[in-house]
């Protein structure tokens, strides 16, 4: 396994996450991090360690000593760093969803591919041993044909139209934020089912809640039909609470997963209940390896082969995962400005 030195484009949440996560790794270290406020950067730099600190994304591509970058930007930045980390030679993990749409997408994949770097979409959860354990269950066949899949993840935020969540600007709304795990989830449960990886859905149908004033979605529910017809529903809120579980249902039983998005935490567990037994199985999931450390390994092992392997999100992946999205967007109405103008790629 390679040891990657790391550059963080940008300083707010998801990016202190990461380099607490990089502390833990097996295979990073934090060579640099870059925001357009110099003092934020130094401040960064400082707790976490980090060698240099930059007051532009620029100057952090330019530094020959970053090897990997970690994009935490916002949404709609994700696909113009992708483009330019790869020109620069950089390996990338960029932080869901890695584009705004599927066109954007597109484009990011074609500047990895014709730059030679790695690039990943960062759902952490798909490079953790639990989904692993999970394909195990279901390629088992213990609970029959699989039929039906209920996949949730959902919180209330309180409302703050000018934050992150809700901004058009910023790309918000829960498809985006977290909609995403679930097509992404689904579209796996669904092609292990059938003796794949991924399916792609045939058909989408949603309804959804728009903020009156940013035209974001607040909550939305989708309906997706796979090949073999196989139906899922996907529930994302930023302003509901929901129990955020996996629920499969097949034609000899079900089964039940407690904390997908977050695997590893304190009681996790997948439940399979097969008609006829008295008792459900339950198998432990709980870890105490970080769950972000378990994508950065990744990175470093498979840095010269351009993409992890599944159950690590391909780049196959990720492109049919924003037609899904881009798909779900359409049916409620949901257009976010800076898509409308691709020419900044």
């Amino acid at each position: 396994m390679k040891q990657l030195e790391w550059g963080i484009l940008s300083t707010g949440g998801i990016a202190r996450r990461f380099a607490e996560s990089l502390r833990v790794s097996k295979s990073g270290s934090l060579a640099a991090v870059a925001s357009r406020d110099p003092g934020k950067a130094a401040a960064f730099a400082e707790e976490f360690g980090a060698r240099r600190s930059f007051g532009s994304y620029e100057e952090l591509l330019a530094d020959p000593n970053v090897e990997a970058v970690y994009i935490a930007l916002p949404h709609p930045m994700h696909a113009e760093w992708v483009i330019r980390a790869a020109r620069a030679g950089k390996h990338i993990l960029c932080e869901k969803p890695a584009t705004l749409s599927s066109i954007e997408m597109e484009a990011a994949i074609e500047a990895v591919r014709e730059n030679g770097v790695f690039f990943m979409e960062a759902f952490m959860y798909r490079c953790h041993p639990q989904t692993v354990k999970l394909i195990e269950v279901i390629r088992s066949g213990d609970i029959g044909e699989i039929r039906l899949i209920q996949c949730a993840f959902s919180f209330d935020a309180g409302y703050h139209p000018e934050g992150r969540l809700f901004a058009n600007r910023l790309g918000g709304g829960a498809i985006l934020d977290v909609g995403c795990y679930c097509a992404s989830l689904t579209r796996l449960i669904a092609g292990v089912a059938q003796g794949g990886q991924i399916a792609e859905p045939v058909e989408v149908k949603a309804v959804g809640t728009l903020d009156p004033r940013e035209k974001t979605d607040m909550w939305t529910a989708a309906s997706l039909l796979f090949p073999g017809g196989i139906v899922a529903q996907l529930n994302a809120g930023i302003q509901v609470s929901h129990d955020n579980g996996v629920k499969i249902f097949g034609s000899n039983g079900s089964i039940f997963m407690n904390q997908p998005w977050f695997a590893g935490k304190k009681g996790a567990e997948i439940v399979v209940q097969v008609r006829g037994e008295e008792r459900p199985r339950v198998i432990s999931t709980e870890s105490d390896v970080d769950l972000y450390s378990h994508e950065i390994d990744l990175v470093a092992e498979y840095w010269d082969r351009g993409e992890a392997p599944f159950p690590a999100p391909t780049w196959a992946d990720s492109l049919g995962n924003m037609k899904v999205l881009d798909a779900w967007r359409k049916e409620i109405g949901l257009v976010y400005e800076a898509e409308k103008t691709h020419s900044r790629l």
